[in-house]
């Protein structure tokens, strides 16, 4: 049977710096019935009166669960000025931030930890009851009536769906480092957290010895009511493939009716990751005060660094506590776009180190300056700015899909530059491939994937690698296509010459035969490199994985039947087939291209 709700409200006003209430309850009013539970953390003095903003944060990784407990790794890096008793993964700490004069409330998402219902991540109904969070946040006898939404990865990527909803009293958004589109950023790229961090917490769900997340208080549910209570995104990716099916419907909300003002940070390191989202989500906000700020490093410590945690405060004070310094809240005062360039090979997962990278402000993204230039691939394997002659004879180069050794690999590389060059934005691939059976094989492909890499060699010849999301050494950045889902949608507004927009509707869906040669269009991430003279670029396409993938792996085998694409990729050239890379260069006085 199901549990009933309990009175589960415990209040500490004596052994911490700061009040602590577990376990306060939320009802669901807006939109359902229910209730979400939190945990609030407040300033002493709120007791008698004084008013606070309200910091809040909403996910599946547990209100309870202390940080050291849950990533002892990470925890044992993080800035010591953000460590306390209540630390926990990917949220702003209590004791630092009800120092600053913020309060801050920290909830367990629906179905999950202390929340009792059905536990649906990034759905419709787990961002309404969010909605309702902030709301009483904002009511509540200690606050202020503004809200700011700050964390880190899921704590960001459902930011940008609560505030499409417009709560009332939310005054400001900072997702760090987190998705804005949940198909098209993340739906494909691997679902290693899911059994490790999101599972094991479920609402009534025995917790096993040693976890860090605390047993359900008003105890378990049955086997029966725990599936009936659950989405899995395991078995629920695999199974629901286009947008337009009601799962990921279910998922959609329209950026352009966020209002609030919002600073999105994005991670060049983010390859696989965030690094899309907050970009869009910067690019199709409707706010009209809004900031795009990069950076480098793991995913896990920047967001505390001293001066990332004074410029979170900076932006939150503005819209807050009408306390701006610097001039967030008038728009122009402030570059809109902070870029962080990454030149020179300073090693990876190395905070210090990448302390050396300059930081330039900008007027817009895309970057006003850019120049789209078409980097051409050859038969020859270079990547060269000359276009092929027209009367070029035909060529193929092929290579083993499903395979991630030299085998599945091709590489097109650059001549030596010989200046400095900076890249940064959105890159396109145009290629002209096909698909054929490989005559051991019994099955005959009829689908292709298209895995593109983009590698920065330094001038000795080294490959240059940056910090990954989980501080392994990750390339420039990363791009796929499935050719069956080739087809693009030139008249939605998102479509830009730089970054094809795609519906990934059923209706979406076009044949890939054997020797019919097609010609498409493959989004690569955006990112930033500043290549030394004597450096290159190498564009690798590939039918799987390649270095740099890490744990988000492509490989479920559902979704990459080795029946469907065993088999040879090939890569046409000749009259009528010119193939190119498109990359975003920004000139400059010491930035230049021969050609």
């Amino acid at each position: 049977m199901p549990n009933e709700y309990k009175n589960l409200h415990f209040i500490d006003k004596e052994n911490f710096p700061y009040i602590y209430e577990r376990d306060v309850d939320v009802p669901l009013k807006t939109f359902e019935t229910g209730l979400i539970r939190v945990n609030v953390y407040r300033p002493k003095d709120s007791e008698s009166g004084v008013k606070y903003p309200v910091l809040v944060t909403y996910g599946p990784y547990g209100k309870d669960a202390y940080y050291e407990t849950f990533r002892k790794p990470s925890f044992d890096e993080v800035n010591p000025e953000h460590k306390s008793p209540h630390s926990a993964w990917e949220t702003p700490d209590p004791q630092y931030w009800t120092a600053r004069g913020y309060a801050v409330v920290r909830a367990d998402e629906r179905g999950i930890g202390q929340s009792p219902g059905v536990m649906d991540t990034m759905s419709r109904g787990t961002s309404e009851a969010f909605f309702d969070v902030v709301e009483w946040s904002a009511s509540q006898p200690w606050s202020n009536g503004k809200v700011g939404l700050l964390g880190i990865s899921y704590y960001a990527g459902s930011q940008w769906r609560v505030a499409a909803r417009k709560p009332k009293g939310l005054a400001a958004i900072v997702p760090w480092e987190g998705m804005s589109d949940y198909y098209r950023d993340r739906v494909r790229h691997g679902d290693f957290w899911w059994n490790l961090q999101v599972i094991p917490n479920q609402y009534g769900k025995a917790r096993k010895e040693g976890a860090p997340f605390d047993e359900t208080r008003e105890g378990r549910l049955s086997d029966e009511e725990l599936q009936a209570n659950l989405n899995d995104q395991t078995v629920d990716t695999p199974k629901y493939k286009f947008r337009d099916e009601e799962y990921y419907k279910n998922r959609d909300y329209n950026l352009e009716d966020i209002e609030v003002p919002l600073l999105s940070v994005a991670n060049w390191g983010g390859i696989l990751l965030h690094l899309r989202g907050n970009v869009e989500g910067y690019v199709h906000a409707g706010s009209p005060i809004k900031y795009l700020r990069f950076i480098t490093g793991r995913h896990d410590l920047p967001f505390y660094y001293t001066e990332e945690a004074q410029l979170q405060q900076s932006f939150l004070d503005a819209f807050l506590k009408g306390e701006d310094k610097v001039g967030w809240s008038q728009p122009g005062k402030v570059p809109p776009v902070s870029v962080v360039l990454r030149e020179g090979d300073v090693g990876f997962n190395n905070a210090s180190a990448e302390r050396v990278y300059k930081r330039r402000e900008e007027s817009s993204w895309p970057l006003p300056s850019t120049q789209y230039r078409r980097f051409h691939l050859t038969p020859s394997s270079h990547l060269t700015l000359d276009a092929p002659s027209p009367t070029s004879a035909s060529s193929t180069l092929e290579y083993q899909a499903l395979d991630s050794s030299p085998a599945g690999i091709l590489q097109f590389s650059t001549p030596p530059f010989t200046n400095r060059a900076e890249f940064t934005g959105h890159i396109t691939a145009h290629l002209h491939v096909s698909l054929a059976a490989d005559p051991p094989s019994p099955t005959t492909p009829s689908d292709l994937d298209l895995f593109l890499t983009l590698r920065h060699l330094s001038p000795d010849g080294k490959e240059v690698f940056y910090t990954g999301t989980a501080g392994d050494p990750v390339p420039l950045c990363k791009g796929w296509l499935r050719v069956s889902l080739r087809a693009t949608n030139a008249a939605h507004p998102y479509h830009r010459p730089y970054l094809p927009h795609r519906e990934y509707f059923r209706s979406d869906v076009q044949a890939v035969r054997p020797g019919e040669v097609y010609e498409v269009d493959v989004e690569v991430w955006p990112t930033n490199v500043v290549v030394s003279p004597g450096g290159k670029l190498v564009l690798e396409v590939s039918g799987a994985d390649t270095q740099g993938t890490g744990i988000f792996k492509h490989e479920h085998p559902e979704d990459r039947k080795p029946e469907v694409f065993r088999g040879l990729n090939r890569i046409h050239f000749g009259e009528g087939r010119e193939n190119y890379v498109v990359l975003p260069f920004i000139p400059g006085e010491d930035s230049r291209l021969e050609g």
